[in-house]
């Protein structure tokens, strides 16, 4: 997203006047900008979460008034590796792609924003040669520990024509959860049509915009997420740079998410799927081309506000002791757009050693391993990455033996 020469926002895809918000969730720390405790007294940065939709292509998106070097440096707190059911879900993932598409020791596949090499070394374990690229160097390095060749850069059409100048190009091209991630949404993904082998494949993950409306998941709304995807503005966007989505599919992580799969318009080895045809109808027919949808969503995340204070408000009042787990990005949006800290909550516990010993940004709660909450027996957990209920409540079930109880929200 951009100013044009009137000083108003454009659209960061098809470069129209942005005029309508999706929702504005005020002024917000850096989800990520977890603070050191001998750091707590000094100034933080608040920036707004005030998220708009394009009423041409309906690309709901944040301003970037954030470079992306600041998100995504080495400092970078989140290990994919540290959630069981995503290192499941990566591994399924990698069968069923192997399977479906017979990869093997003469394919190559590329993963963009590779993290710690999660995904890949499930590929590596088949035999199929891999590479990753990710920008932020702690999590790459944690990557190349484990024998992933990780390239430490920012994806986009400069390094795809340097790796095409080395020969390289991708059977396959994964993106999990990055393409909301990118300032410029064109850069990227005709980076991606660069280094695309002719008969080559790419998937996509990502949060679905249909989800976040329905079930009010405004918690997944943060700094590093410049865009929230449909499948129809999606379709817009690959279509303009040469590629087809010719399947989809409806997956469960993150609150529900999509699965795309893409290939270049002239491959017509891959027909398009009725999977493709009927969610973007389901799309039509919930309003998804209509401006008034989306301006109807601020109030519903007005209202889990106030529900979620009154909540907290008549516990603490009968002398409930409220903890929470989990530090994840969208905890800290959804407890810096209520107003929530310390005052309700005592603490959070996160599995991640990179996250404990330090505060929650904003609303400087301490962070602890998860043995606290044994030693402290708190009546309520709320689970933040609210994505991973099943995993958490199967692993903090013992909170049920002194009659404690989970909350979810969102």
């Amino acid at each position: 997203m951009k100013k044009n020469i009137n000083n108003s926002l454009t659209c960061r895809f098809c470069n129209t006047e942005l005029k309508h918000t999706f929702v504005d969730l005020g002024m917000s720390p850096l989800a990520n900008a977890y603070i050191k405790p001998e750091e707590k007294n000094k100034a933080e940065m608040f920036y707004p979460l005030h998220v708009y939709v394009c009423d041409k292509c309906f690309l709901v998106q944040l301003p970037s008034t954030i470079s992306r070097e600041i998100h995504f440096n080495d400092k970078y707190a989140y290990f994919s590796s540290y959630s069981q059911n995503w290192l499941l879900h990566a591994k399924d993932y990698a069968s069923m792609m192997v399977k479906r598409f017979g990869y093997n020791k003469k394919s190559f596949v590329v993963e963009l924003g590779s993290n710690d090499g999660y995904l890949l070394q499930y590929f590596k374990e088949k035999s199929v040669p891999v590479l990753g690229i990710e920008p932020c160097a702690n999590v790459a390095k944690a990557a190349r520990k484990i024998g992933i060749k990780t390239l430490i850069e920012f994806f986009g059409v400069k390094m795809s024509k340097k790796l095409k100048k080395k020969g390289i190009k991708a059977d396959l091209i994964i993106g999990n959860n990055v393409l909301a991630h990118v300032p410029d949404i064109n850069d990227f993904v005709k980076g991606i049509k660069i280094i695309l082998a002719p008969k080559g494949v790419v998937t996509i993950e990502f949060p679905h915009l249909k989800n976040l409306i329905d079930k009010v998941e405004f918690d997944t709304i943060y700094h590093e997420h410049y865009s929230y995807l449909s499948l129809i503005t999606v379709e817009k966007i690959f279509t303009f740079h040469g590629m087809t989505i010719f399947d989809v599919e409806e997956i469960p992580t993150h609150g529900g998410s999509l699965r795309i799969f893409a290939k270049h318009t002239n491959n017509n080895d891959l027909s398009i799927e009725k999977n493709v045809i009927d969610l973007r109808k389901k799309e039509v027919d919930a309003g998804f081309k209509k401006i008034s949808m989306y301006e109807g969503f601020q109030e519903k995340v007005v209202e889990t506000k106030r529900q979620f204070i009154e909540y907290l408000a008549k516990q603490k009042k009968g002398g409930k002791k409220i903890v929470a787990y989990g530090a994840p990005a969208k905890g800290n949006t959804f407890l810096n757009y209520c107003g929530v800290g310390t005052e309700f909550i005592d603490y959070t516990v996160d599995a991640s050693p990179h996250k404990q010993r330090h505060l929650l940004p904003g609303t400087h709660i301490p962070i602890y391993a998860p043995s606290m909450i044994k030693k402290t027996k708190p009546d309520i957990v709320l689970i933040l990455p609210w994505n991973l209920k099943k995993e958490i409540q199967d692993q903090m079930n013992f909170i049920h033996s002194w009659g404690g109880k989970f909350l979810v929200v969102v």
